[in-house]
Formats: C-alpha cells, structure tokens, sequence
C-alpha cells in the first residue's frame, strides 16, 4: 500500500467492504487481512485519514450502501439491515438514526420534504465530518455525561462533602454473646444516619468486610468514597452499657469528636439518638423536623424484647436459610412481649417471605402477611414496615400492590441502597418498566458505588449494563458489563449479560450460544444459564440440542420445587413436540396459557399472542401482538428474537407481523431519545 495517495486508499477499502457488504462477520481484521496490513498499521492509517476508527468507517460504509438501497424502495427495513450486514435489525436502525438523523423508514419521506437533498459525500470531506460529528453526539454525550456523573463512585477522586461510613464496633468484653448487643447499637445508629437525606452513608453490608480486615481509616475513607468515618467499641457489665465512640475526619485521619458513655441498659434508645445528633451536628448536617421526629420514636418501650430482636438480627443478617429460620422465634418472642414492635414484626414477615421466595408451594403467605400488617400498624413510616408488605406482595404475585410500598420506603429512608436495589430488581424482573429500570439502576450506583466491595461493585454495575441493555444504549452497556467483570472476573451473571450485549450489537447467536456453554461449564449447577442455553439452541431451531439443556433444566428446577421461567415452558413445549413429547409438551402447554391468562406484566399480550400463533390462530395472534404493540417502551433485546422466533412461524411473513414490528421498533428509537432526555433532566446522567 506504499506509494498510494490517501483518496485511493479509502477508494480501495470502500470497494473492499462493499464487496463483503452482507457479510456481518467480515471486521478490522478481515479488512486488515484483504488490503494486506497489519490491524496496527490499518488502524493508524485509517485514523489519520477519516479521524474514525477502523470500525466506525465500516459501519459508515454498510450505512452509506443501506441509503442506496432504501432509496431503491425495493426493499423493507429488516431486509436492508441483513443486506448490508447487520444481524440485528434493532441496531441497524439505532446505528442509522444517529447516523443520519432519522430511522431508515422516513427515507422516503424525507427526500419528498426535501427533494434537494445531497447524497452523502465521501469520507474526509469536510461536510461528512460535520455530519458523523452531529449525528454521533447524542451516543458521545451520554457516554460522557455517565462518565463524568459516575465517576466520583468509581475512582473516589470527588467525595461527596457530607460522607460517612459507621464501622462495626468491637466487642470489649471476653463474653460473646454480648456481640449481638454491640452490633445492635452500631446498626440502630447506621439507620438513624440513612434515614437523613443531606447525608451519604454507606450501607452496612458494605463496612461488614472491615470487622476481620482491619485497614488503616485513610484506606477505608479512600475505599467507601467517604468524607468521615465512625469508630466505636463497648460493652455490656450487668445492666450497664459501657461505649466509646469517635468521628474521624478521613482527609487528615484528625479525630473531631470521642465521647465515652456509661449508661443503664434502660438508658439505651436514648443513647442511641444522642449519638446520631453528635455526629450529625459536628458535621453540620441539616436535618428535617420529620427525620428528627423519626429517629426520636424507640423501636420499643420493652427492653427485653429488644434485646430479642437483636438477637433475631444476628441471626437474620446472616442471609441464609438457616439464620431466617433461627431469627424467627425470637422476633416472635420479641412481640409476645410487645404487642406494638414495628419492627419484630416487619422482620418476622420479611424472614417468612424470603423463606417462600421461588417456591412452587408457598409456606408462609398468611404469616408474612399478617406481620407485615401489624407492623404497618403500629408504624406506618418505618422503611422495613413498608418492605415487608411490599415483598409480601411481590412474592403473592400481586405485583402493582407492591409500588406504593417502596416507592414510600424510599421517600422514608432516602439512603438505602437496599430498597434501591429492590426497586431496580422489581422493575426487572417483576413489573419490566425500561425506564425506571434504568433510572434506579442509575440512583444506585450514585448512592453507594464507593462503598461496596469488588463483588457488590460487580453486581451493581451489572444491573447498570442490564438496564442500558433494556433502553437500547449498547456501547453504555458494554462498557459497565466490562467494567462489572474487572471488579469480579467470575461474576456468571455478568458473563451471560455480555453475551447477550454482543448479540444485541451484532446479532452472531451461534457465539452468544458458545459463551453460555462456557459460563457453564464454570457452574454446572446453574439451572438459571442451563435455561438460557436451551432459549438460544431454541431461536437456532437446533431442537436437539434445546431439549437437553430444556430436560436439565426441569429436572433441576423440580428438585429444588421453583415456580421460576413460566414464561418459558411454550419454547420447551414446542421443542419437546417437534422430539416426539406429545404428552409432556401438552401439559406444558397448557400451563403455559393459564399463565399467560394471569400475566400482570406488560408482557401478558406478546405472550398470548405466541400462544395463538403456536395453535394456528392468527387472527387472535396478530390482535394480540397489536395490542401488545401499544405498551410505551419496550425492552430494546426483544425484537431480534422476535424476528426469529419458532412460536411465531405462522404468523412472521405476514405483512401486518411485519408492520407490527416495525412501527414498535420506531417507537423504540423514539422512546430512546426521550429516555436519555428524561435522565438528563434528573441529573441521572
């Protein structure tokens, strides 16, 4: 390539990729391979030249040919898309607008609006460059805004001034069992502290890790993100408490405030209150007269039955089955001896709901819900009161009853990263809303990225990538999935989500297949990634290969007695059907309607319309998939699948199908836009 001028150059790349325009999988290599460089050099050359990277000038290229073809109005969209070698038609059309300003239907439109309109001018004039620099700016300022919104999280180089994190208290004394006593206090001051929304503090799953590792207090302030750290230790001799506290400003590890306290146990609330004042007051915190009110109220008059929910705590925050069901006689106890406990007995349902959560036979619905109703009783404004009911209600399938719950949990404790956690969950998994998918994705990691450890971190920024996923902003979601793997390499989660991130962006399924069997083979036992690998084999009508892993699955699934993945049993029955399973896909089927019929999500009519499509009823599919049609956000994964689907073989070559889709994945594209608006307004990025 030496001796060549730079227009011929480009003239020779461009008639290189337009002569493997269709092939999807012909990239910087490929080219690299043809024009006979190495990807360095190619990638050096290409840069200077067009200022784009090697990438983006052969997207630019498919996306100039698709102009070309949608000009010709001989084809429709989708067929378009796979023409210029796009896999998935969702991206093709993303990819498009941003490009030119407009999705690929409006073509037509816009010419007749404008019929002088100029074809596009070839790379490294400047008008193209003025062109790629506005039609890229919305993807390039989202990127920069999250960048720049999370950053102070992730690197911890901005504290946030009113920061703090309490760290568990020692026990002084040689006696064990008065650790539950001491952990008590130090929990009881952490939730007065979250319940204050002028400060940040860091939750305490997240400063449980520094109890047995010890770290000198500038390491841990760097580590949590924080301004302010709280030391304390003590002990419980008869009936006196005996307490020392100490607030540390982290910058200069300089000591603000120590006090010693010896006190009656009777005197305990009273302590407790007296701390979250010091502390707040030394650092100037502004409190509301609500909050000052609710961190006044004691959880109970009835100093043995606290010292029985403590001792229920202990057990219950171990997070295992055995610590609910040890924790539950005690915060029963607990209320035997206080009638009015709010918080025995929000913890009481709570423990009894988590029991029940996936089975197929619930347990313990009446007494999960009649503890979570007294403890709405006796204190309507207690966030774990407002929780239980919520995950009473979740776990009852009564999805909508749950909203009102926690969305006043949070207004009530406007620092918990638990109850944000539970919303971006609740909108992912039981009522799939994209937006406020996102936007709690979003406040969670702005409330509390600093303070959680490589794998808390890894979590959140998997539900942060999942949700950018859900909204259709691809490259956003491979850069946090990328960046959820750096704080925990063997985050399976996180290894399945990017999987399917690659997909969205380029639609190669035989590798999302590959990378799941890979994921698997790092935990055989994961009945959630066996499911997802019997969907892929699926939509690859490899039915072979679909009904093995779709047999795992049920049979780990009957063993454990899930009720989980309803919505998947009409791909199993259809794959067991096509093995010759007649029965066991019948009874399949049939389970299938009858959840499709009680469906209170927003996908209750895509899913009736797969039912009637699979039974040869097109008419009752396509009124369905209508209506399914009229929800205002979509999530951005689906229409690939859509496109591709068995269950909708009857119905996927007709033209009302194909309109269906096209006006839902416009609709998408406009949704995006108004999304990242919405979330620019709340200062979400």
């Amino acid at each position: 390539m030496q001796g060549i001028s730079e227009n011929e150059f480009i003239r020779k790349l461009t008639e290189l990729i337009t002569a493997h325009i269709e092939e999807e999988a012909f990239g910087v290599s490929e080219l690299a391979n043809s024009i006979g460089m190495s990807r360095s050099n190619l990638l050096r050359k290409v840069k200077k030249i067009t200022k784009l990277s090697v990438s983006q000038f052969i997207r630019q290229i498919r996306l100039e040919q698709a102009m070309e073809l949608l000009k010709e109005d001989s084809y429709n969209v989708s067929e378009v898309s796979y023409r210029v070698g796009f896999g998935s038609t969702s991206y093709f059309i993303k990819c498009f607008r941003e490009h030119y300003g407009y999705p690929p239907g409006e073509v037509g439109k816009k010419e007749q609006e404008d019929p002088a309109i100029e074809p596009p001018v070839p790379p490294g004039n400047n008008r193209r460059k003025i062109i790629l620099g506005v039609s890229g700016l919305l993807v390039l300022v989202l990127a920069v805004l999250l960048i720049l919104v999370l950053k102070p999280f992730v690197s911890g180089k901005e504290i946030p001034a009113k920061s703090i994190a309490v760290l568990p208290f020692k026990n002084d004394s040689n006696d064990s069992t008065n650790l539950y006593l001491i952990n008590g206090i130090m929990e009881s001051l952490l939730d007065n502290l979250q319940q204050i929304e002028d400060l940040r503090v860091v939750s305490r799953t997240s400063v449980e890790k520094y109890r047995k590792n010890p770290r000198t207090i500038a390491e841990i302030a760097r580590e949590l993100n924080v301004n302010y750290v709280v030391e304390g230790s003590g002990q419980k001799i008869g009936d006196q408490i005996l307490l020392h506290v100490q607030l540390i400003a982290a910058g200069d590890d300089k000591r603000l405030w120590s006090e010693q306290y010896n006190r009656e146990v009777e005197d305990i609330f009273t302590l407790q209150m007296e701390l979250a004042r010091n502390i707040t007051g030394e650092i100037k915190v502004f409190i509301t007269p609500e909050e000052e009110q609710r961190i006044a109220k004691p959880p109970t008059d009835n100093l043995a039955a606290y010292d029985l929910f403590l001792q229920g705590m202990e057990y219950f925050n171990r997070g295992t089955t055995e610590g609910l069901e040890e924790s539950i006689p005690l915060f029963k106890q607990a209320v035997e001896l206080d009638g009015e406990f709010a918080r025995a007995y929000a913890y009481a349902s709570i423990a009894y709901s988590l029991l029940d959560w996936s089975q197929a036979e619930k347990r313990y619905l009446k007494e999960a819900e009649v503890n979570a109703d007294k403890a709405l009783l006796y204190d309507s404004r207690l966030a774990p009161s407002l929780v239980a009911k919520a995950v009473f209600h979740i776990n009852n399938r009564e999805y909508i009853e749950a909203v009102p719950f926690l969305e006043k949990a949070l207004e009530y404790n406007p620092n918990s990263a638990n109850v944000i956690n539970l919303l971006s969950d609740f909108y992912a998994n039981y009522v799939p809303d994209v937006d406020k998918y996102l936007e709690y994705a979003l406040m969670g990691i702005q409330l509390d990225i600093g303070a959680h450890d490589s794998a808390d971190a890894s979590y959140i920024f998997m539900h942060l990538s999942n949700a950018l996923l859900q909204a259709g902003f691809i490259d956003e979601s491979l850069l946090y999935i990328d960046k959820s793997l750096e704080y925990n390499p063997v985050n399976l989660y996180s290894e399945y989500v990017k999987a399917y991130i690659l997909f969205a962006r380029d639609g190669n399924l035989e590798r999302t297949r590959d990378m799941l069997i890979e994921t698997l083979s790092k935990d055989p036992d994961r009945y959630d990634i066996i499911q997802e690998i019997g969907n892929v084999c699926y939509y690859l009508r490899d039915f072979q290969c679909a009904g093995r892993y779709y047999s795992h699955f049920l049979e780990v699934k009957d063993s454990l007695h899930l009720q989980t993945y309803r919505g998947e049993d009409a791909k199993i029955g259809l794959v067991f059907s096509r093995l010759g399973m007649k029965s066991e896909s019948d009874s399949l089927f049939r389970a299938y309607k009858e959840y499709a019929d009680n469906d209170q999500s927003m996908y209750k009519h895509l899913s009736l319309a797969v039912h009637y499509s699979y039974h040869g009823d097109r008419e009752k599919a396509l009124e369905h998939l209508r209506l399914f049609s009229q929800q205002k956000s979509f999530n951005f994964i689906i229409f690939p699948f859509l496109r591709i689907d068995p269950l909708l073989d009857s119905i996927k070559d007709d033209p009302e199908f194909q309109e269906i889709l096209s006006e839902m994945e416009e609709k998408t594209m406009d949704h995006h836009e108004r999304v990242r608006k919405t979330l620019r307004e709340k200062n979400l990025i």
